[in-house]
């Protein structure tokens, strides 16, 4: 069931039961999957249901610096104009984090017509997924993010460092994958994420040591709700990110913050239920994969697979998401997909017949949840409707055996492909898909404008 907006009686019984509260923190996601927004006092909290609270619209615009981007037409172009945000119905809740008693909610925008905002990623997600539901299908996903401890101070070379481990008294070094002895290096913050999650309703799962020294996986649990799903995973970034500084870490969602070790990835996997409650994607025992699936998950497959170079400008956002995309790194470079396979782009877990689903592993822990979701639902439906064959699975390594599918594996190179996209435009509207690619464009061209370090030690002598 998708969220609705917050009611006048919500946030009264909320304010009855914290009545020390002082504020509440009103949470807009914009297009970098970065939360943005205004703190409200106790006394206006009601206009989160009834006036709204208003904000610059291109609030939802911004690049990740924050700035204003000067290829589109809205922000210091149009006049900056305001437009209501409304909070939404069950993510109203404490911030356990803060040093005085403050609430969170989720909030989305409308324009003054009552129209939902064309920018608002909870909004392009719920129009992306449509499609499906009017199949009378009902996708059923969870969202894993990886990330890395880091020491809050970069090395005296500007480098990135793993965090200090105060009850071992020394940074991991070691890959040491699913350890269980690194687990409790970190118990104390982890243990706080845990409490953070259980105090906020986020659905927390399984936390794991990743391949990385440093990093690691926390999951949610399958819910049939996409935009709760992805709403979720930007709390529980976000409250992973508090835990970190409360324990004088830094915790970062960043692609690929060491040359030399994995990058962190935002898998999603879905599954599609009938409106029988049984598993659109289960069937007989398939030959090739040995998995219970019917041709709707090959097709499935087959639709993201199709789309998934029009999509890298949001499965890979920024400049840092392209150093992740390496051959051998367990991030995909293909559109290879197989059964129980880490290192193809669209792997089928190992399931029963109840849990058949693909795991889409292409986009970095940097991106946009929503946006991410949006693509990978359209391209579902993109395969349904055409019956899209994937071709053959793959066995063994896919970094091996590469398919013809190239993907656009640099940002430049992305981004022309995005612009030039019109399988998936449809569903995530023309109007913010464009919007989208000019966002993107500036910010490459705002990245590509500086000078590194790099540039005068090889340059500045040799040339």
């Amino acid at each position: 069931m998708m969220a609705n907006r917050i009611t006048v009686q919500e946030i009264q019984d909320f304010l009855n039961k914290h009545p020390d509260i002082t504020g509440i923190d009103m949470l807009v996601p914009d297009a970098n999957g970065v939360f943005r927004g205004k703190r409200i006092g106790r006394e206006t909290a009601h206009k989160l249901a009834d006036d709204g609270i208003r904000l610059p619209f291109s609030t939802y615009l911004l690049d990740t610096t924050g700035q204003n981007c000067t290829t589109i037409p809205y922000g210091s172009q149009d006049g900056d104009p305001d437009y209501a945000c409304f909070g939404i119905s069950g993510t109203l809740q404490m911030v356990p984090w803060a040093a005085r008693p403050t609430g969170q909610v989720i909030a989305s925008m409308f324009d003054d017509e009552g129209n939902p905002f064309f920018g608002d990623p909870r909004h392009i997600l719920k129009t992306a997924m449509q499609p499906l539901t009017d199949m009378g299908l009902t996708p059923v996903v969870a969202v894993e993010l990886e990330f890395y401890l880091l020491d809050k101070e970069l090395t005296p070379g500007g480098r990135a460092q793993q965090a200090h481990s105060a009850s071992m008294a020394r940074r991991q070094t070691m890959t040491q994958c699913y350890g269980i002895e690194e687990l409790y290096e970190f118990d104390a913050f982890l243990a706080d994420v845990e409490e953070a999650c259980e105090q906020q309703g986020i659905p927390a799962d399984t936390a794991v040591k990743e391949y990385g020294a440093g990093q690691y996986e926390i999951n949610l649990h399958h819910i049939d709700d996409p935009i709760l799903a992805c709403d979720d995973a930007m709390m529980l970034k976000r409250a992973i990110k508090a835990m970190a500084r409360k324990h004088d870490l830094c915790a970062s969602f960043m692609a690929k913050p060491f040359e030399e070790l994995a990058g962190c990835g935002l898998h999603i996997h879905v599954s599609l239920v009938d409106k029988d409650g049984n598993n659109y994607f289960a069937g007989p025992v398939d030959e090739e994969t040995g998995v219970p699936m019917r041709d709707t998950l090959r097709h499935a497959i087959g639709g993201l697979a199709d789309t998934m170079a029009e999509g890298m400008g949001i499965f890979a956002p920024n400049a840092n998401s392209y150093r992740r995309l390496q051959a051998g790194s367990y991030a995909p470079i293909n559109t290879a997909w197989g059964s129980n396979n880490r290192t193809v782009s669209l792997r089928i877990p190992h399931c029963t017949e109840n849990s058949v689903r693909v795991e889409h592993r292409v986009a970095g822990a940097d991106a946009n949840p929503y946006l991410v979701m949006a693509c990978v639902l359209a391209g579902i439906h993109h395969g349904l409707v055409n019956k899209i064959d994937p071709g053959r699975p793959v066995k063994g390594n896919a970094y091996e055996s590469p398919r013809p599918e190239s993907l656009p594996l640099t940002w430049p190179d992305a981004l022309f492909t995005f612009k030039e996209a019109s399988k998936l435009k449809p569903y995530l509207t023309e109007k913010y898909w464009d919007v989208f690619e000019g966002m993107r464009r500036f910010e490459c061209q705002e990245f590509n404008r500086l000078i590194p370090a790099l540039d005068y030690e090889w340059y500045m002598r040799t040339v």
